[in-house]
């Protein structure tokens, strides 16, 4: 969930913005209010917010990746390896450390076992209810990064054609629906417990939440395989704006028409890829309206989105009691205003204090993922 580019684009700030305000909406419907009406259909499908980040990220990573590639120094696995740490173990070690030592900050909720948060594999049959679980989508990301590069040096290595790639993706997305399929016919249709092992065995697991991480692979491999056809995508960034519109917003419909419905399930994912896929296009696009626009705090929000994602939820188990003494419900504006206020304010904080420093680390000794001496100074 990390836009390292020092350029930014204000439509993908909106988009990263819109993913973490729907992530955080959701996750106070669930945990602090615990009533779907809270913010309306907003809040019950407010966790598609993780979507669109596994798409942003398949998107700029996959971007630096095959960017790296065509140079002449070529990609540096080190070097792309120890700046996504830096990036990303920071905060989430300080906020891991936080769930281990206050226990109050899961409701007393059980932690899986520390190994699996440290080797980020603690979305592999992770059970509803544990502590710390929106750190599932983290898992998934860090074995995104861990992969995509290692598979595409090896492409290159092996001089693959293109259509290789592309048939590569193709397999992925096809073979998600597949296990989605098979996992809902066996441990989720007409099950007792068919909810517990649908986000058991489907929605936490690696294999079949890919589809968005693979469309944004899929928009930089366009971007750096095909330059032509992208010039030609991207000339029409208020279309792909509409499209990626109305199919995602059709995709919503069906996720709250029947969230564990077999069509949901199987189809609705890879619908989400291709409604957020469109909606990144748009955002790099000439002329368009998303990369155009500018939200007042977006930006802000959008830097701040890491930190904000992994503190939120912790915000709301310690606030929401000293708030609700005060008289104030967790649906009263006050409560709704004050939390979200919090959350903002703390994820702010972890961004100031541990994630801005490292970040100064990293650009100073690793500045990019081209091969180079490792944890050199950058040259002045």
């Amino acid at each position: 969930m990390n836009q390292s580019s020092s350029v930014r684009l204000h439509g993908l700030d909106t988009l990263r913005a819109l993913a973490v305000t729907l992530v955080v909406l959701h996750h106070y419907t669930l945990f602090v209010s615990n009533e779907d009406d809270t913010f309306g259909w907003i809040g019950r499908i407010g966790w598609a917010g993780v979507d669109l980040f596994f798409a942003l990220s398949g998107y700029l990573i996959g971007n630096q990746i095959f960017a790296a590639l065509k140079t002449n120094a070529g990609l540096s696995l080190k070097a792309f390896y120890a700046r996504r740490l830096l990036r990303t173990l920071p905060n989430y070690l300080v906020v891991l450390a936080m769930y281990v030592a206050w226990p109050a900050v899961g409701e007393d909720a059980p932690l899986a076992p520390l190994w699996r948060y440290l080797t980020f594999t603690q979305n592999l049959g992770l059970a509803p209810g544990t502590a710390f679980s929106h750190s599932w989508s983290l898992a998934i990301e860090e074995q995104f990064y861990l992969l995509l590069p290692a598979l595409a040096l090896l492409g290159a290595a092996l001089r693959l054609r293109m259509s290789m790639a592309w048939a590569f993706i193709a397999c992925v997305i096809l073979a998600g629906m597949a296990i989605r399929a098979g996992l809902w016919f066996g441990h989720v249709d007409a099950h007792k417990y068919g909810i517990y092992f649908y986000y058991k065995l489907i929605y936490y697991a690696s294999l079949c939440r890919l589809d968005e991480l693979v469309a944004g692979v899929a928009l930089a491999l366009l971007k750096n395989q095909h330059p032509a056809l992208w010039t030609r995508l991207t000339g029409h960034g208020n279309r792909s704006f509409a499209a990626g519109l109305l199919v995602t917003g059709a995709t919503f419909w069906l996720f709250l028409d029947n969230h564990y419905g077999f069509a949901a399930t199987v189809f609705g994912y890879p619908l989400l890829g291709i409604g957020f896929g469109l909606l990144i296009l748009s955002a790099l696009s000439q002329r368009s309206l998303l990369r155009d626009l500018r939200i007042p705090g977006a930006g802000q929000l959008a830097v701040w989105s890491y930190a904000v994602y992994l503190t939120h939820r912790a915000v709301g188990e310690i606030a929401a009691g000293p708030i609700q003494d005060l008289g104030y419900g967790p649906q009263t504006p006050v409560a709704i205003v004050s939390l979200l206020a919090l959350s903002v304010l703390v994820g702010w904080l972890l961004y100031r204090l541990v994630e801005t420093p490292f970040m100064a680390l990293r650009e100073r000794y690793v500045p990019s993922n081209l091969a180079q001496p490792m944890f050199s100074p950058a040259l002045r």
